[in-house]
């Protein structure tokens, strides 16, 4: 046998999804409900993130859209089970995954915030010059030239009654 003991404390995360039935504000009651069930389970949420509402890939039990919910969670390994079959058995819940995460240390939370940082603007500052493109843009007229009107040749009434009367009165036709 080891001298150490094993940790019986796993880090989690759970995508879950819940049907279109609900409206914003129900659907975060709902989300309260399943953090509960994870804290009912000596369990504790370490981050979380709300997706909203998205169409789903497939229709899941005549739903085309649903709420998505992220949540990440440290839970003993042994009440795993009766929380994943109370998902299961929850008629507020259309789908949930459950994975085992590698629980990240203080550097890596300050390394991923820095690239987050920095993607944000990067995504900030390539909007500002977009907005700054367009308003160029709009600022300078435009370098096509604009097409002359075509002159209608017109023609006189005298003209057409001199070609109408050679028609009728042309001998093939008779």
């Amino acid at each position: 046998m080891s001298k150490t003991k094993k940790s019986t404390i796993g880090h989690y995360e759970m995508l879950f999804i819940m049907p279109n039935k609900f409206t914003e504000d129900e659907a975060k009651t709902v989300i309260e409900k399943v953090e509960k069930t994870i804290a009912d389970g000596s369990g504790q949420i370490t981050s979380r993130e709300y997706w909203g509402k998205k169409k789903l890939a497939y229709e899941i039990k005549h739903n085309s859209y649903g709420y998505y919910s992220l949540c990440e969670f440290d839970l003993e390994k042994n009440a795993l089970a009766a929380i994943d079959q109370s998902l299961r058995l929850s008629t507020d819940v259309l789908r949930h995954q459950i994975i085992i995460k590698k629980s990240k240390t203080e550097e890596e939370l300050a390394h991923d915030k820095k690239i987050n940082e920095k993607i944000v603007a990067k995504k900030a500052e390539e909007e500002k010059e977009a907005k700054l493109k367009e308003k160029k843009q709009a600022d300078t007229p435009e370098a096509t030239p604009k097409a002359a009107p075509k002159k209608e040749k017109r023609t006189d009434m005298k003209d057409l009654d001199e070609k109408l009367e050679g028609i009728l009165s042309a001998k093939d036709l008779i």
